[in-house]
């Protein structure tokens, strides 16, 4: 049986977009429309409260009373949207009940998508041009928010998609001005972009329930075939590099617009917006770095498994340490009434200090996560040559049974329902994985209903210590006089590096492939390059810096980014020798390299 990623790539070579909008087999569409009811049930107080906000944001006397309408509108249709999940949610949709709430589905998400398409009708002939600005950000936000929630039965966020932005682009047509023009074209292609990445998005989730269903009917062969054992454990092997590669692909798709999303929203924040604008920003960029950092922990574990994590220790005392992780995470303990507190310590250690940061971080945030009442401790012990780091909690405790298994991938306790507030399962993971490579030994005492105490043991400096842990955060203080080339063949990628570098103070230039880049060289001399990893026709950034430097005859100093989380991908990245940093890239530590890298030019 061939991995479950190549049948899928096999099955969508030569499908087309009408192909991809029919349904499924019964079974699977049961199952694509339970992730849309628990999308909706789950949404449904985000959009209310969106609603609400924008049209007090938005409304003036001229269309008050409409958008009063309009509010109750998306209100109650959002409300019965929820009562019909909940009913069907609650007992198993029948199979022959599938389809026909799959068009009712598509029939409402229509309508809702015109409703949401109504509202620059109202909004934007009486709006200022900073309203409309934020009108047109908050619409997209919403449809790209729809395709994340929709996607799983593909023709539901088609209809809502076509139906939003047709209305959009018809209004903004109807204004008769060059610059509106301009915005109904990127409506248009941000609706094309919108709907390969659902094509990709339910794809794969189609990949993964078949996946599923495969899995149940193969352990329903292991009962009744025992003799068949060895085939069934290489058939799982190969389940397993499926589903590494498959969260690969879907890193890689949703870092693109997540990494986009934090250039543009960094740009748009430095511009001129009064107090509430700023606030709309504020909160939107918020929800960017809530799925960065989500993406984040999947790259982790993701570099854990390819094994391109390579410590670099040195001597450092843990005070500062454990000042800057209480700084950061004590106001989550804060929020949930709990205690935290760090007792101080004079003891220094040999380690890598950014990989023994990680650690302590997820200890410490899965502590906060899993206590109700009580609190946390952060103590550190001296035992021979050995600091014994602890991070005691007075959560749930975890049962003995239980205290291997939790550092197990995507392993959790007491959320079977997957609530994503509650993480990914996979901090543990990291933790055991960091302190095997660090060669750090990690143990657990728990008692259920008490609490636990995880220890990291690390080795005691030996000499004089000549630094602190250090700190990876650069401010930006100054401007970036500097000649820069970015290589990306994403146009929203090329668009949000334009507008950041250029707010920097750089000279920026961006090519769409290696030969463009060439080209532009030849008349314009970059002093640093930052190129994609993996560009069209299966080159890569690598490929391209190499290039740039034969044809400038000297070695220019370049910076790669990608969103490809393959372990085989971070291994060839490695390699190359260039440096790498990873989507979505924060524009503090895009800042901080380039500072790096300018740093050590000559002067010129």
């Amino acid at each position: 049986m061939p991995p479950v990623s190549w049948a899928w790539s096999a099955e969508l070579t030569g499908r087309t977009l009408f192909d991809d909008l029919r349904f499924a087999e019964d079974r699977i569409l049961v199952e694509q429309l339970q992730l849309l009811l628990h999308s909706v049930i789950s949404s449904t107080a985000p959009v209310i409260l969106l609603s609400l906000l924008m049209a007090f944001t938005l409304s003036n006397g001229e269309n008050a009373v409409t958008l009063l309408i309009w509010v109750g509108v998306v209100v109650v249709s959002k409300l019965a949207s929820f009562y019909v999940a909940r009913r069907y949610l609650a007992s198993a949709i029948p199979f022959d009940h599938a389809r026909r709430l799959a068009w009712s589905m598509i029939a409402f998400y229509a309508v809702n998508g015109l409703a949401w398409g109504a509202l620059p009708w109202l909004t934007m002939d009486t709006a200022s041009p900073a309203g409309r600005v934020i009108a047109l950000s908050l619409m997209s936000g919403v449809i790209g928010s729809a395709m994340a929630q929709t996607s799983s039965v593909l023709a539901v966020f088609f209809a809502f998609a076509l139906s939003t932005l047709g209305l959009v682009a018809i209004k903004l047509l109807q204004l008769d001005e060059p610059a509106y023009t301009a915005f109904a074209a990127a409506a248009v292609l941000y609706f094309v972009s919108l709907m390969s990445l659902a094509r990709n998005n339910a794809a794969a989730s189609m990949a993964a329930i078949t996946l599923r269903f495969e899995n149940s009917e193969l352990l329903e062969q292991l009962r009744v075939e025992t003799g068949l054992a060895e085939a069934a454990r290489h058939e799982a092997e190969e389940a397993n590099v499926a589903k590494s590669k498959f969260l690969a692909a879907a890193s890689h798709d949703l870092r693109q617009p997540v990494h986009s999303q934090g250039l543009f929203l960094n740009v748009l924040s430095r511009t001129p917006l009064n107090e509430q604008q700023h606030e709309l920003v504020e909160n939107i960029r918020k929800a960017s770095e809530a799925s960065r950092d989500m993406l984040s922990t999947l790259l982790d574990f993701s570099r854990i498994e390819a094994g391109v994590i390579h410590p670099q220790s040195q001597d450092f005392r843990l005070q500062p340490l454990l000042n800057k992780l209480e700084g950061e995470l004590a106001p989550l303990a804060d929020a949930k009434g709990l205690v935290y507190r760090s007792r101080e310590t004079a003891l220094a250690v040999h380690t890598d200090p950014a990989l023994l940061e990680l650690i302590l971080r997820n200890l410490i945030s899965n502590g906060i996560r899993y206590t109700e009442k009580g609190g946390l401790l952060v103590g550190v012990r001296r035992r021979a040559n050995q600091a014994v780091v602890e991070v005691w909690d007075t959560g749930i405790g975890i049962e003995v049974e239980q205290q291997r298994e939790i550092f197990r991938e995507f392993h959790q306790l007491g959320n079977p329902e997957r609530d994503s507030r509650k993480g990914l399962g996979l901090g543990l993971a990291i933790v055991d994985g960091l302190a095997t490579t660090l060669g750090n030994r990690l143990s657990l005492t728990s008692t259920a209903g008490r609490g636990s105490v995880f220890r990291v043991n690390v080795p005691l400096a030996k000499g004089a210590i000549l630094t602190e842990a250090p700190d990876t955060i650069r401010q930006r203080n100054s401007s970036l006089d500097a000649r820069v080339l970015v290589i990306d063949d994403d146009e929203s990628v090329r668009a949000g590096m334009r507008h950041l570098l250029r707010d920097w103070g750089c000279h920026c230039q961006t090519a769409d492939n290696i030969e463009e880049a060439l080209e532009m060289a030849r008349s314009w001399q970059p002093q640093l390059i930052i190129s994609d990893y993996r560009l069209r026709e299966q080159r890569t950034g690598a490929e391209a810096i190499s290039a740039l430097r034969v044809a400038l005859g000297q070695d220019v100093p370049g910076l790669l980014i990608t969103g490809d989380t393959a372990p085989e991908r971070l291994r060839e990245a490695e390699v190359s020798g260039v440096p790498l940093l990873h989507k979505p890239v924060s524009p503090s530590q895009l800042y901080s390299r380039m500072v790096d890298m300018l740093e050590s030019l000559p002067s010129q």
